[in-house]
């Protein structure tokens, strides 16, 4: 059954409009990064806590919110995530100051529920219909492609607008608020909701402990990225909030309806995702800074690319077109290849091609190449963890399942960009990070993303999949033989 009719084909419309917007969002601030510390008049490393501060929310809220979705309905959540979106989106353009920058910029990390929600929407649609996993694998492809998309658009539509506006950063940040408005009334009048099991209560002491290990954890990480491997403080604080699972893990075990079920985390069909979309945070959200700087390091140093920002932006795109690939390649495979093989073969994409920068990153194409496969990888598993994950949870769990790749994706980024920093900073020439510190990086980012496929050789070989069709047995026939 094709994709359209087991989901209307409107309602995947209408869901990429809103992936085409997100990506918008992504790619419009960071080309403008330099432009905004001028405007607020702060320094380049300030702008580094907008991006934490973002982080930091959109951890909190996925988990919160998915959860909500299961028991009020996705759309309704992501109507919410979207007007918040919205409101942050307007304050950014007109902040003034650091301080009312930051907030809005964090709160606006709202919008990093949208892509659970949205695959929670397409399984509750498709699960009628008995193909539901590989209907949400096809649809969460072609959501990733307009995500993507929209980040190019993003990052091509800010520079030009910001031109067109003379410079003028106010009403250049208003575009995107506008787009996240309007995203806003297209959620309202084209998604239907989805059926959520009725006498649910929301699990407040569950997810009050889970926010406080998030905080901790997510705060000694950026104490770390600060002080450096020698702060103390920030190895003690992340350790506290390590410790804070504790209560956690018995608080949700003692109830009916925790916050976040951790006996559904810990089968065999569901850990390994969530631990692959962890260990692919490291490189999808951590070492996409270190990418760009080992770009534009000066080749006299005997590595890096020296390429000017044009060519920056030419390597982020060839990056950004392989994740478009690589979910497009979701979307055509997904019914021809068994999804844990799938997500087990973009892991392993996502390895080579950062283990092959160790030997292969002098030249500039050897540098394309090997973001390119890496790339394919990450575009792949960015729609497939969600999709996987739905599929792996129980009825009334969709949203929150799919929502905690998004979590985990966020804090193995997260803690990778921290110590990425620490490694690059070692050794450094001048304010060139050392070429043994980009090996490390890479390496890194390799060896988590073939660990990751490792994991998934643990998960049962038809897990994620379609049903089997039940075949009635004919009065009279013979059954056929066994093989």
């Amino acid at each position: 059954m094709s994709t359209s009719r087991a989901v209307p084909l409107a309602l995947i419309g209408w869901l990429v409009c809103v992936e085409l917007t997100s990506g918008v969002l992504q790619g419009w601030y960071v080309t403008l990064t330099p432009d905004i510390a001028r405007h607020l008049d702060v320094t380049d490393a300030d702008v580094n806590w907008f991006e934490a501060g973002q982080l930091l929310l959109s951890a909190l809220f996925v988990p919160i919110l998915a959860k909500l979705g299961d028991m009020h309905g996705h759309k309704r959540m992501l109507l919410l995530s979207t007007a918040i979106t919205a409101a942050a989106s307007w304050w950014i353009a007109f902040a003034g100051d650091f301080t009312s920058y930051l907030i809005a910029f964090s709160l606006q990390g709202a919008y990093a529920v949208w892509l659970p929600l949205e695959v929670a929407l397409i399984f509750d649609r498709g699960r009628r219909t008995g193909v539901a996993p590989s209907t949400t694998r096809r649809a969460a492809g072609l959501l990733v492609i307009a995500l993507e998309a929209g980040a190019i658009l993003g990052a091509l539509g800010s520079a030009a607008a910001l031109g067109a506006f003379g410079d003028a950063i106010p009403p250049t940040l208003m575009v995107p608020a506008a787009m996240v408005t309007l995203t806003f009334f297209a959620i309202l009048w084209g998604v239907p909701e989805s059926e959520p099991l009725p006498d649910r209560r929301l699990d407040a002491g569950g997810f009050v402990l889970l926010a406080l290990s998030l905080l901790t954890i997510t705060s000694g990480l950026t104490f770390l990225k600060i002080g450096g491997l020698e702060a103390w403080w920030g190895w003690a604080v992340m350790a506290l909030g390590v410790l804070l699972l504790l209560p956690f893990g018995r608080w949700v075990l003692g109830k009916a309806d925790p916050a976040i079920d951790l006996r559904v985390m810990r089968q065999p069909s569901m850990w390994p995702v969530q631990l692959t979309a962890g260990l692919v945070g490291v490189s999808l959200l951590g070492a996409q800074t270190p990418l760009a700087t080992y770009a534009g390091t000066d080749p006299s140093l005997g590595y890096g690319l020296g390429l000017d920002a044009t060519g920056r932006s030419l390597l982020i795109g060839v990056y950004l077109l392989a994740l478009i690939v690589g979910a497009g390649a979701l979307a055509a495979l997904s019914t021809r290849i068994r999804p844990r093989l799938l997500l087990i073969i973009a892991s392993t994409l996502v390895g080579v091609g950062y283990l092959l920068l160790v030997p292969f990153h002098l030249e500039i194409w050897q540098v394309f190449a090997c973001m390119a496969v890496a790339g394919i990888g990450s575009g792949a598993l960015v729609g497939a963890l969600p999709a996987a994950a739905a599929a792996a949870a129980p009825r009334g769990q969709t949203g929150v399942a799919t929502g905690m790749t998004n979590t985990t994706k966020t804090i193995g980024g997260s803690f990778a960009s921290s110590i990425f920093a620490i490694v690059l900073a070692v050794g450094a020439v001048g304010t060139a990070a050392s070429l043994g510190g980009y090996i490390v990086v890479w390496i890194i980012c390799g060896v988590t993303a073939l660990v990751a496929a490792a994991a998934l050789v643990a998960v049962p070989r038809l897990a994620f999949a379609d049903p089997e069709p039940v075949v009635e047995a004919v009065p009279g026939a013979t059954p056929a033989p066994r093989s």
